[in-house]
């Protein structure tokens, strides 16, 4: 399976724009034999929008703007960030699987950030679950962003049996270290190999460069193996078109060494949340 992460600064609030860079790049994947490329949080918008955001919210079920995304998908399975707009007046930032022509999944961003520099409380309604869907591939999970630092988010995707956890982000840079590139990019990389390693799944995390409203992005994207393995890393802060072929049989070897998969209790788990729901509500 052949893999690409489309590390790129969006055009804020220019939908039309952003979607001729999508093509662009679509076309140079199927160009360069991919199956599945992964766009960043927000790729068709930008992600400091603001008041922006009504204006550039999209049904993608029903909107005729996305068709052509969507009959490129036919020939190779595509993941893009957007604001969809939902019903009663609501907005969503979220990420859209396409495959085969059709839209397989849509997950709504659920852990959304309202401090310091972070606003999307005051503009996205939250989402409300974390699901797995069938691809051609395995099964698979979407999550965006913070949904990622909250481990009890992947932990749902091992419990519906995940083979990829694909994670969309903007994610700024923030701190310096010792060590080339940000403290903050450090920080998702340890994320990705705990993830990867005790959900014995790839995990897929396409970041965003460029600036936008006085923030800058980090980029640094990578792939990590069932193993926890790191198989890429993009540049921090500049725009890449990343690669990767990564072997689909590693997750039988993993799982038939580490055995979490196969161990998972999810009833029990759910047991201990209702009990711990219930106390707290006393």
């Amino acid at each position: 399976m052949k893999c690409a992460l489309v590390q790129f600064a969006p055009h804020l609030g220019l939908l039309e724009k952003n979607l001729e860079l999508h093509y662009e790049f679509i076309e140079r994947a199927l160009e360069e034999g991919i199956d599945l490329i992964l766009f960043p949080e927000l790729s068709l918008t930008g992600y400091t929008l603001k008041d922006l955001t009504s204006e550039v919210a999209l049904n993608p079920r029903k909107n005729n703007r996305l068709d052509r995304i969507k009959n490129l998908s036919r020939k190779i399975d595509i993941v893009v960030g957007l604001v969809e707009e939902g019903s009663r007046g609501l907005f969503y930032n979220s990420a859209v699987y396409y495959s085969g022509g059709e839209i397989l999944a849509i997950h709504r961003k659920v852990f959304l950030p309202t401090f310091g520099l972070f606003e999307e409380g005051k503009f996205f309604a939250t989402g409300r679950s974390f699901k797995t869907f069938r691809t051609r591939f395995g099964p698979a999970g979407l999550l965006i962003c913070r949904d990622f630092l909250h481990y009890g988010a992947s932990y749902c995707l091992l419990a519906g049996k995940a083979d990829l956890i694909l994670v969309l982000s903007a994610a700024p840079g923030r701190g310096m270290s010792a060590q080339p590139g940000f403290t903050s990019s450090k920080m998702w990389e340890l994320m990705g190999e705990t993830i990867s390693r005790f959900s014995t799944a790839f995990v897929l995390y396409c970041n965003r460069v460029g600036f936008e409203d006085g923030v800058v992005f980090a980029g640094g994207s990578f792939i990590y193996d069932p193993w926890g393995e790191r198989l890429l890393r993009g540049p921090d802060l500049e725009p890449a078109f990343l690669v990767q072929e990564i072997d689909l049989e590693n997750l039988n070897r993993a799982r038939k060494t580490w055995s979490f998969l196969r161990d998972d209790r999810p009833e029990v788990i759910l047991n201990s949340l209702q009990n711990f729901l219930t106390k707290n509500e006393d």
